[in-house]
């Protein structure tokens, strides 16, 4: 398997299927569950599904402990773009551990990204479930709204472009207000900026907004809460997304 290059088109040598894999990636921790969880070692404790999943834990997606880490021996540690940090990405290369680097800006770069980690990285098929959720996503938006995706609170911050949970809502059939709004791909934003959506999205991670936590500081907004993994993450959840994101929304 010597080679292959990730996402971000650097080198990985693998001279082997790796059967020991350190996953920094809660979307993609549960991807590879999906497939064969015997080839985790160890996960972030954000690594939350599936939920019987028993591994060691090496902190969060920014803060990984990699002398821990280097500790297991892993044959790959997966990593992202956005999640990870490109310091610790270094820091593993140069300990002499292959690093796999997923980018994902949009739901299409989700399926490439899947099926190149199954395919390439590991050296294993893909799951049927991506072939269903790929069919799934491929359908007609039901809805036509308005929309805006806040993640913050105090201060209040928003979901923007390019984003993989921008492209996920327009396949919803949701109009994104800020996904040209300058300041990043999750701008700071205004509650009194709220007025042009329709509707307004407040998932529970990566800030817990709850029913008593967001739409009391939002009384004039239409809000929905609903789950951030299925906003957020690439994975199985795929599946179960958008039919529970378009009942959630047109309730």
């Amino acid at each position: 398997m010597s080679g292959v290059t990730d996402d971000l088109g650097e080198a990985v040598s693998l001279p082997h299927p790796p059967r020991r894999i350190v996953s920094l990636v809660p979307s993609l921790t549960d991807a590879i569950a999906s497939v064969d969880r015997t080839l985790l070692v160890a996960a972030t404790q954000w690594c939350t599904h599936p939920a019987d999943l028993s591994l060691p834990r090496i902190r969060g997606t920014k803060n990984p402990d990699l002398a821990a880490i280097a500790a297991l021996s892993p044959d790959l540690v997966i990593a992202n773009q956005e999640e990870n940090r490109r310091l610790d990405v270094e820091r593993l290369r140069r300990l002499g551990i292959p690093v796999w680097v997923t980018r994902i800006e949009s739901i299409e770069d989700a399926f490439a990204a899947l099926r190149r980690l199954f395919n390439e990285a590991l050296g294993v098929a893909a799951p049927s479930w991506l072939d269903q959720a790929e069919d799934i996503w491929s359908q007609p938006p039901s809805l036509q709204l308005r929309a805006a995706i806040l993640i913050w609170r105090d201060p209040w911050m928003a979901v923007g472009a390019p984003t993989f949970t921008d492209s996920l809502a327009a396949r919803l059939g949701l109009t994104n207000i800020f996904r040209d709004r300058a300041g990043g791909r999750y701008p700071h934003i205004t509650p009194d900026e709220l007025g042009d959506a329709e509707v307004v999205l407040l998932p529970d991670e990566p800030y817990a907004f709850s029913p008593t936590n967001g739409p009391d500081a939002l009384p004039g907004c239409a809000t929905r809460l609903v789950s951030g993994r299925l906003l957020t993450w690439y994975g199985p959840s795929l599946l179960e997304a958008r039919p529970e994101l378009t009942a959630a929304i047109a309730d």
